[in-house]
């Protein structure tokens, strides 16, 4: 993908409404470090577009960044940041849930969760959470170059399982630092875009 223009178009809180348009969208979910501002930046090789904070559970929005003038990147509130009250959490929820289920234009919805790490119960609810809504999560298991090369297939293997995913289910290490898994992340996408466009051309 070359990437030609990428800026932040809209920023929806809780109130707002979604914008309306006809491009595709591709939406990016994940707990609030996990690295969903870096994977943005690093897809579209920009390296401030999407903001990154050192302050977990600062971001409160829905942003919509309007790559090429043909789709858009939809990054998700992040969830399940401890620090941040019950009720603030159950506010963001509801936003993550009233996008996810009424978005006309979404096209794929994008999971992140730490390779170190086994699948939290956050991220389990909200891998079955996207399955409820139609889509099969594109799962995406960031920080790759914290782990050993030895053991990225044992994480990976572990990932899967606690999600419950199925071997056919499209995962991706990546790493922000280095972009190995961008051109595979970048590969699924474009194929996800392809044919969404071809089903609308039909239709």
């Amino acid at each position: 993908m070359v990437i030609q223009s990428a800026e932040l178009k809209t920023v929806c809180g809780v109130t707002s409404r979604l914008p309306k348009h006809d491009c595709p969208e591709i939406a990016f979910a994940g707990k609030s470090n996990v690295g969903k501002s870096s994977l943005i930046n690093g897809l579209l090789n920009r390296k401030a577009l999407a903001r990154t904070s050192g302050q977990p559970g600062k971001t409160q929005t829905i942003n919509f960044y309007e790559i090429n003038h043909s789709f858009f990147f939809v990054d998700l509130p992040g969830y399940g940041y401890a620090k941040v009250s019950m009720k603030e959490r159950e506010r963001w929820g509801k936003m993550i849930e009233g996008y996810l289920g009424s978005s006309k234009q979404l096209t794929a919805v994008c999971l992140l969760v730490d390779i170190r790490h086994e699948p939290s119960a956050n991220d389990k609810m909200m891998y079955d959470w996207i399955v409820q809504t139609g889509f099969s999560p594109v799962v995406i298991a960031t920080k790759l170059d914290k782990i050993n090369r030895s053991q990225i297939s044992k994480h990976l293997k572990a990932i899967r399982s606690g999600l419950g995913m199925k071997q056919e289910d499209p995962l991706f290490p990546f790493s922000a630092n280095t972009k190995q898994g961008r051109e595979e992340i970048w590969e699924f996408l474009e194929q996800a875009l392809l044919a969404e466009s071809s089903s609308l051309t039909q239709g």
